[in-house]
């Protein structure tokens, strides 16, 4: 009877698991029909309500005089006047007083003169207030902040198929490069937008320029704690970055080794989407690269410009 009894309960046992396994597989069935096969969810943030804008022009001095108050922004000014950029830094002095004025008292002011430049500092413009020590209602400018922009044009480098799209390779040049940024043309508009945020795009590298470029359009971009490894943030994505800048008397072309190791280091990022920048050119393994992996791109050399040109807003 003893062993009838064990008999029974191991067949109970069984029929239990069985039942189980069963119950586990009709459940992963059900989360296998939901899954779409072609979510691209990776490509670009999810629709998020737009930030507030956030100024982020830096202040350099700001002080009462009078009957007037004095703004200067540690700023690169063109060489060229810009009576739009200084415009914009006329509006952003109006809410440097607004923000200061709890601390300062400015029930004399009549007059906000605002200045910028780096080495040569100068005056940019002034306005009068309605009254003494009344300021007009806030303006708001899109100019220092362009995380409100619908399409995310740097996700947009992500849906690009490069491998049609240069088909051919690049002949790259025996000689030593110069500087990048002398070969690029910035619309105006993203050359304001970085001058009002303090950032000067006529001394900066390429890789430079264009992570300059990510946090105008509102990416947190933070260093990871080793050279030129960066991770760039918005919308709950996040974009492992790794730079690579030209030095004088290196070989014009990115090594394989350096791009093998990005590839390492993304995929074991955790990061959703991979860049490798410089202002090297890219070899042509890059293309079969960026076809068997779609969330891995490079922008290199001669695909700086065509970067730029996504991002501009005019």
């Amino acid at each position: 009877m003893e062993g009838v009894e064990i008999g029974v309960g191991l067949v109970v046992v069984a029929l239990i698991i069985l039942a189980v396994i069963a119950t586990s597989l009709r459940r992963q069935r059900k989360r296998a029909a939901s899954v779409d096969l072609e979510d691209k969810s990776w490509l670009r943030a999810s629709d998020v309500e737009a930030e507030p804008a956030i100024r982020t022009a830096p202040v350099r001095d700001f002080h009462v005089h009078g009957n007037e108050a004095r703004v200067s922004f540690d700023v690169p000014l063109p060489d060229v006047d810009d009576p739009v950029l200084n415009d914009l830094l006329v509006d952003e002095a109006v809410e440097v007083v607004r923000e200061k004025r709890h601390a300062l008292p400015i029930t004399d002011v009549t007059e906000i003169v605002v200045f910028g430049g780096r080495d040569e500092v100068r005056e940019v413009g002034r306005t009068r207030l309605p009254s003494p020590g009344e300021l007009p209602p806030p303006i708001e400018s899109d100019v220092f902040n362009l995380t409100h922009i619908a399409k995310d044009p740097f996700a947009s480098q992500f849906e690009v198929d490069h491998s049609v799209s240069y088909g051919t390779t690049v002949q790259v040049p025996a000689d030593e490069l110069g500087p990048l940024r002398d070969e690029l043309k910035v619309p105006l508009g993203l050359d304001r937008g970085l001058r009002a945020r303090g950032v000067d795009p006529d001394v900066l590298s390429g890789p430079e320029f264009i992570l300059a470029l990510l946090e105008l359009f509102g990416y947190q971009v933070v260093s990871q704690g080793e050279p030129d490894v960066y991770m760039a943030t918005k919308g709950g994505l996040r974009t492992f970055i790794r730079t690579d800048i030209y030095g004088a008397g290196q070989h014009p072309e990115l090594s394989e080794a350096v791009v093998r190791k990005f590839v390492a280091e993304f995929s074991t990022s955790g990061a959703d989407r991979g860049m490798l920048i410089s202002d090297k050119y890219g070899p042509f393994m890059t293309f079969d690269i960026e076809t068997k992996d779609r969330r891995i791109r490079f922008v290199t050399r001669e695909r700086a410009q065509g970067f730029i040109d996504s991002m501009a807003l005019g």
